[in-house]
């Protein structure tokens, strides 16, 4: 497993000025020396000439990969003009944060309905010799294992959840799921040498064959929770009419009679429409 290290290398600056004197004073010597001193200013020529081959370019925030014939010998992250070995093979790799939003999965939730998802992936390159040699291509490498984590995270929860399941679900616990994705995706990229910043969901909703069956579903919920809060108030409402009329004295009813006043309070306070007032102007019994 390669692990990244520090490269061996000079200022470019430096050896800028450096070798053009050299090759200035080969050139000079192989002019004016005599013959026998010619033949060596004219190698150190070649030689000064084969060294300019070693200049390169370091930008913000980049790596530059040296290798000599195919062996690994460091990695220069210094910014600016700099020189090595010419024989060596220089890879540049971005250290820049970087993010993508996947494509829209079509998976299964753990209840096994079909949804939709997507999310965002916030990285960057951490160790330049792991991202070139430990895979074949680092970029495609995030790509596939980012979905491949996201379509088993997917799978592992529900899409949403009953108040009596203590699952996280898709839906509800969006802050949850974003660190579980993170760490998974995380786990896989590893052994790239790639650190994942953040990681967001960015779309999640049920596949279109069954949308509309669900937000059915999600009404039938709604207007359940609302018929159970109503039910419950006209409750407390007509025991509380009830209680009080037996207080005060206002009234004296049979159990029949109560049955009747508690039916008649209890379609008033529930219905969906308004009572129509009717009035009664004999006796009640």
């Amino acid at each position: 497993m390669h692990q990244e290290v520090e490269a061996n290398t000079g200022s470019g600056y430096v050896l800028l000025v450096v070798l053009l004197a050299a090759q200035v004073s080969s050139l000079l010597g192989a002019i004016f020396l005599p013959p026998v001193f010619k033949v060596i200013a004219i190698l150190l020529g070649i030689i000064v000439f084969v060294c300019w081959w070693g200049f390169y370019l370091v930008n913000p925030n980049q790596g530059k990969v040296l290798q000599l014939f195919g062996r690994y010998v460091g990695t220069d992250r210094a910014n600016g003009l700099r020189w090595a070995n010419p024989f060596y093979s220089k890879q540049a790799v971005s250290l820049r944060v970087r993010n993508f939003e996947s494509g829209r999965l079509k998976v299964n939730d753990s209840n096994g309905n079909p949804i939709e998802i997507a999310a965002i992936i916030v990285w960057r390159v951490v160790d330049t010799a792991e991202a070139v040699f430990e895979v074949d291509n680092y970029e495609n490498y995030v790509t596939i294992q980012s979905e491949s984590a996201l379509r088993n995270l997917a799978t592992s929860y529900p899409y949403e959840h009953d108040k009596e399941d203590e699952r996280l679900s898709l839906r509800s616990d969006s802050n949850a799921i974003a660190k579980k994705l993170l760490t998974e995706v995380q786990d896989r990229l590893q052994k790239a040498g790639v650190e994942v910043l953040e990681t967001r969901l960015s779309h999640l909703a049920y596949s279109p064959e069954i949308a509309q069956a669900m937000l059915q579903r999600q009404q039938a919920s709604a207007v359940l929770a609302a018929r159970r809060i109503i039910v419950q108030g006209a409750v407390g409402m007509v025991y509380d009419a009830l209680t009080q009329l037996a207080e005060l004295g206002v009234v004296e009813l049979d159990g029949e009679r109560k049955a009747a006043m508690v039916s008649n309070l209890l379609v008033v306070l529930c219905g969906d429409q308004r009572a129509q007032p009717v009035i009664n102007t004999g006796t009640i019994y």
